[in-house]
């Protein structure tokens, strides 16, 4: 049975057996069967004697095997896992705990929370047993140093062992644990230690991890250094790593000359190109507009021309018609006047 990170145990004539309890928990009748069961396991010698299992998550596991309770562990699954630092002290000693770090080249952190290698070890443990031995999460596991192995052994011997005789009460933790102090990530004015000691958050082999700069420094290789947020914002003093602070301020400046340099030259091109295709649109206007004037030119110019000619040609006939007009007058006026004076002279 694996209790995942909320599976828990519960027991129909027992209510003091919770995961999670609230202060009506002891007031209030147990409900049966429990929310969130996923196995129950019936008694023949008592039907009031009922056993569930519970897990609001879906995290835990549980398996059947067919094995003496004495051969459980020599039993697969079991028998793929490491040594457990509270019932298995005689195997995972200090002389093996060196030469299992030595013959892996992975973060320390993600050593001890592979359960091949050791049993029992889960994320919070894991961040308590290395602040304990003032090691970083990172560091390679063959880079330690013999006095640093045998800080790490002891301390992981020391919080196992106290985690499992309070039952994992946190309440009784001691008062100089991480484990009391870690939970306020993202808070302000949190993440502090008594001591006033900042606590940052970083990412080791997928989970996170909370660690004390000051005290856990880098001692070795590390897998990558990896800041956090929190940790950048502390400026990372007490940190050995290669990259200092000016470094790293100057590359975003680096970028934004560039990106400066870009938009500039991009502007430029884009003033530049805006008044090409503003004299090639006037100067084609221009010609087509010059090509639609031409043909009207021409046509006035050859219009007037003519014009010109028939104004002569009518001029030139008005003359005509006006000098026959005042050949034929005088005649008239003549004959009229032949006339009347004949006639005159005839009366």
């Amino acid at each position: 049975m694996h209790l995942g990170m909320t599976g828990w145990v519960r027991f129909k004539n027992d209510t003091t057996t919770h995961y999670y309890g609230s202060k009506n928990d002891k007031n209030e009748p147990q409900e049966w069967p429990p929310r969130f069961w996923k196995f129950i396991l019936q008694l023949d010698n008592d039907s009031n004697q009922e056993v569930a299992f519970v897990d609001a998550r879906r995290l835990a596991r549980i398996r059947v095997v067919e094995a003496e309770a004495k051969e459980l562990r020599n039993t697969t699954p079991l028998k793929e896992n490491g040594p457990d630092p509270v019932i298995d002290k005689d195997i995972l000693t200090e002389a093996w705990l060196e030469e299992k770090l030595k013959s892996k080249k992975v973060p320390v952190k993600a050593l001890m929370l592979d359960q091949a290698n050791i049993s029992g070890i889960g994320n919070w443990v894991a961040d308590e047993i290395l602040y304990q031995a003032r090691i970083h999460p990172e560091q390679y596991s063959y880079t330690f140093s013999s006095a640093q192995i045998s800080a790490l052994h002891k301390a992981m011997m020391e919080v196992c062992g106290t985690a499992v005789a309070v039952l994992s009460d946190s309440s009784r933790f001691p008062e100089t644990w991480l484990m009391r102090y870690r939970w306020d990530k993202g808070k302000k004015d949190k993440n502090v230690l008594p001591n006033g000691d900042k606590i940052v958050h970083l990412k080791v082999g997928g989970r996170t991890s909370a660690i004390v700069p000051r005290v856990q420094k880098k001692t070795g290789k590390v897998a990558g250094d990896v800041e956090s947020a929190d940790e950048v914002s502390e400026g990372t003093a007490d940190s050995q790593e290669e990259p200092t602070p000016k470094k790293t301020k100057a590359q975003p400046k680096t970028t934004k000359s560039k990106k400066t340099e870009t938009t500039t030259k991009d502007e430029v091109a884009k003033e530049g190109s805006k008044p090409k295709r503003t004299r090639k649109t006037k100067r084609k206007a221009e010609s087509d507009e010059e090509d639609a004037d031409t043909p009207v030119k021409e046509e006035e110019e050859e219009a007037k021309p003519i014009k010109k000619r028939q104004t002569k040609k009518s001029q030139a006939d008005a003359k005509k018609a006006t000098k026959s007009e005042v050949e034929d007058t005088p005649a008239e006026e003549g004959s009229r006047r032949r006339s009347g004076r004949l006639s005159g002279k005839g009366v």
